[in-house]
């Protein structure tokens, strides 16, 4: 390039390069500080002036002289092509405005920042960056190209506003941050697609707005964090939020977030592993399901104040879940159902207040329940689970309160159990099963027989006392005790020697039978009864 075709700017920078000096392109009138018009016609730069210095076509600095290029204010036009060159000094622009998108892909640089551009779009896929790459502040009317992209410093997109509706409006496939990824009040309209990228720092996302009804508007699968995922406060999001399979190496948050996907799933975090907490409370409002599915969470997963709205679905789904602290008290009861079939929650904080009308217990356990409540209201608290009779939410709720020492809680919720079983027997069986919870409880009520067998010998001893029967053999029959005569009717195998002796007419026969039946009952349904009680130790 013939410096002779340089424009006023042009030189400027041409000769400021060397020395890294920065350049601000003045306005008409040549004042330093007024407004930057990138558009304005005396502040052009052409993409090829910038592509020849980038790749050594001013190579006149001096010893100690560490060349960038600097600039601020300018139009760049033409399309800036640096595609798979090696840019050995920094690159730092300051509001200014490119007519074409930049091409960088398999470029390698040692730094790349924008503060303030507007820019068509921006391709640097497969580039290697060997410091940050910053867009802050910046407005892309185009796609951000990054998958397969290496930074080994931060990735800084803060405060930028990219627009790509009708696709992705940044493509970050298997890209590699070895800083943070800072996406503070980042604004977005297309999909955020990252799946397969890591991040050796934190990524955040607080304040972000991301917007792409219908469709997916981050896609984050099998993404690795090495610190936290922050959407919190101030994240909004309207489609879809996929996170599964990611790995993260301490917290993930949306205390405070608003995600919307009317009808559909709105956070899809299946698989994921967080080593840490994953907070999904404090003030998150979710319009759509959210679906936890596998999620492996080291300490606490939260949804306290928390809430979600999916009438007619599953609104929130923990199937499989693993956490060692899990908080379910939501601000308001969940509309839809929460399905935590298979889900270890560890130990469970809840609020009757706020249970939900439809919430699948199947094969849940937790370690202890942060508010036992009596065990009437935790029977209530698993029958809200639709369908038939299944006994592992009863054990898992009795095994709980027998950890926290409510043996008493315990036997009353093994009861509701046998009672909730009854009602699908044939009616037969549950004729026998009536019998023995009048009796005994099903053995989680011992103290019944005592107390039937005491009303049985009260009634016998007082009728056969004013009603005494005719000894079968006067000369041989013992002395007639009503007690020990009335026990020998009630209690099977064992015998006194009275009622063989005596033989009662009329009324007293009938009555006779009657403790003989009752006997047998007594001792048929203590016998079921202690071996159900005694096999569920």
């Amino acid at each position: 390039m013939r410096l002779n075709e340089l424009n006023a700017h042009e030189r400027r920078l041409w000769d400021a390069y060397p020395q890294g000096r920065p350049v601000e392109a003045p306005d008409a009138s040549g004042a330093q500080g007024a407004p930057h018009d990138p558009a304005a016609p005396d502040r052009t730069i052409r993409s090829e002036v910038v592509a020849a210095l980038l790749l050594g076509a001013n190579d006149a600095g001096g010893p100690g002289d560490r060349p960038a290029l600097r600039l601020t204010g300018a139009r760049i036009t033409g399309l800036l092509d640096l595609r798979f060159t090696e840019i050995t000094a920094p690159v730092v622009l300051t509001d200014c405005r490119f007519d074409e998108a930049p091409l960088l892909k398999g470029a390698r640089t040692r730094e790349l920042a924008m503060t303030g551009c507007t820019l068509p779009g921006l391709v640097a896929d497969t580039a290697q960056i060997d410091a940050r790459l910053t867009l802050t502040r910046c407005r892309l009317t185009g796609p951000l190209v990054l998958s397969r992209t290496q930074i080994n410093g931060d990735l800084d997109l803060r405060h930028t506003k990219i627009t790509f509706p009708d696709g992705e409006a940044i493509s970050a496939v298997h890209a590699q941050v070895g800083g943070d990824a800072l996406c503070t009040d980042l604004a977005v309209e297309g999909t955020f697609r990252l799946s397969g990228a890591a991040v050796d720092g934190e990524f955040d996302l607080a304040g972000a707005s991301l917007h792409a009804p219908g469709r997916h508007a981050l896609d984050a699968y099998h993404v690795r964090v090495a610190e936290d995922f922050t959407c919190h406060p101030g994240f909004s999001a309207e489609g879809r939020l996929i996170l599964s399979g990611a790995t993260v190496g301490a917290a993930i948050g949306f205390c405070g977030a608003r995600l919307s996907n009317t009808g559909d799933v709105a956070l899809e975090a299946v698989d994921v592993t967080v080593a840490r907490n994953f907070d999904l409370g404090l003030g998150l409002t979710v319009d759509g399901a959210v679906k936890l599915d596998g999620t492996r969470v080291g300490t606490e997963l939260s949804l306290r104040d928390a809430e979600l709205t999916h009438p007619g679905g599953t609104a929130l789904s923990l199937r499989a879940v693993q956490a060692r602290e899990t908080d379910l008290r939501t601000r308001r009861p969940v509309d839809g159902t929460v399905d935590a079939r298979g889900a270890h929650l560890g130990t469970l904080h809840d609020d009757r207040d706020t249970w939900p009308a439809d919430l699948r217990l199947t094969d849940t356990t937790y370690d202890t329940l942060a508010t036992p409540l009596p065990a009437t209201d935790r029977i209530r608290w698993i029958r809200r689970s639709p369908g038939g009779y299944l006994p592992q939410p009863y054990e898992q709720l009795a095994a709980a309160y027998r950890r926290l020492g409510h043996d008493d809680e315990a036997r009353t919720v093994l009861l509701a159990k046998q009672r909730h079983r009854r009602a699908g027997l044939p009616a037969h069986t549950r004729l026998w099963g009536h019998v023995q919870d009048a009796a005994v409880g099903y053995g989680y009520r011992p103290l019944r027989a005592g107390l039937w067998l005491l009303a049985l010998l009260a009634c016998g001893a007082l009728y056969f006392a004013l009603h005494t029967p005719a000894p079968l053999d006067p000369g041989k029959a013992p002395p007639f005790n009503t007690v020990f005569y009335t026990l020998d009717l009630l209690v099977p195998i064992v015998t006194f020697g009275q009622e063989p002796a005596f033989a009662p007419r009329g009324p007293g026969q009938w009555l006779s039978y009657t403790l003989i039946a009752s006997g047998w009952i007594l001792a048929t349904t203590v016998t079921a009864g202690v071996s159900r009680a005694l096999s569920r130790q």
